[in-house]
């Protein structure tokens, strides 16, 4: 299959989970997720209508930025440090992983030294896996309060990612977490709305629990580069 074959059978894929549960489909963004794919697949999407694309090393992001251009925007979905905000604060529409108050802090300094609002999301680790980033749910309000209090932030919403399953429908209960946390955070936050979950295993089932956005990968630009797993040299 091409790109655009992909992206037609995943963008089918999105209005049958959304139309399911009685959602709309044109309420669920699609971020092409492009780790590791060279500029050419990048560019191949963007012009099979993506609008929306993902990175998660902030190198790779820089490399790519100037391939989209006014195409479409870019979103941060990694773990990010706080010595690379400089290369992400103000590039990206949305940071999908704050996850530690220091990266939010780092983050609003430089929004304000650079005199703009990041819009942000805070990623919450819905299974309490030990190995994986993520704020603990039973911690995500009062952290997603404190993230939402810093100057130069605006926060959105949550993110999460489930733990690798057998299959999509294990994803389901951590969804379910996220979308009742989602549900308690927009009854205290006016804007913080979208729930950023889901990837080409089960971004389906994310649908169908209330994904306002869904990170897709390999379902749109096929397997991986293995010999590019760092990004473009340095």
């Amino acid at each position: 299959m091409t790109i655009p074959d992909r992206i037609a059978d995943v963008r089918g894929r999105i209005g049958r989970a959304a139309v399911s549960v009685g959602r709309d489909p044109s309420d669920v963004r699609l971020i092409a997720v492009s780790k590791t794919q060279p500029p050419e697949a990048v560019r191949s999407a963007a012009e099979a209508g993506i609008t929306d694309f993902g990175e998660n090393k902030a190198q790779e992001l820089v490399h790519k930025l100037p391939v989209v251009g006014d195409l479409g925007t870019w979103h941060f979905v990694g773990a990010l440090q706080t010595n690379k905000t400089r290369s992400v604060v103000g590039r990206v529409a949305l940071i999908h992983s704050v996850d530690r108050i220091e990266v939010a802090e780092a983050i609003s300094r430089r929004a304000e030294r650079s005199g703009l609002t990041q819009p942000v999301l805070v990623q919450v680790n819905a299974a309490r896996e030990a190995a994986k980033h993520g704020v603990d749910p039973d911690e995500a309000m009062a952290f997603a309060e404190r993230v939402a209090a810093l100057e130069g932030l605006d926060l959105r919403g949550l993110m999460t990612m489930p733990p690798l399953g057998r299959d999509p429908e294990s994803s389901r209960p951590w969804f379910k977490v996220l979308a009742d946390l989602g549900a308690r955070l927009g009854d205290r936050l006016s804007g913080a709305a979208e729930l950023s979950m889901g990837m080409s295993r089960d971004f389906e089932v994310a649908v169908q629990e209330g994904a306002t956005m869904v990170r897709v990968g390999e379902a749109v630009f096929g397997a991986r580069n293995p010999h590019d797993r760092n990004g473009p040299p340095k």
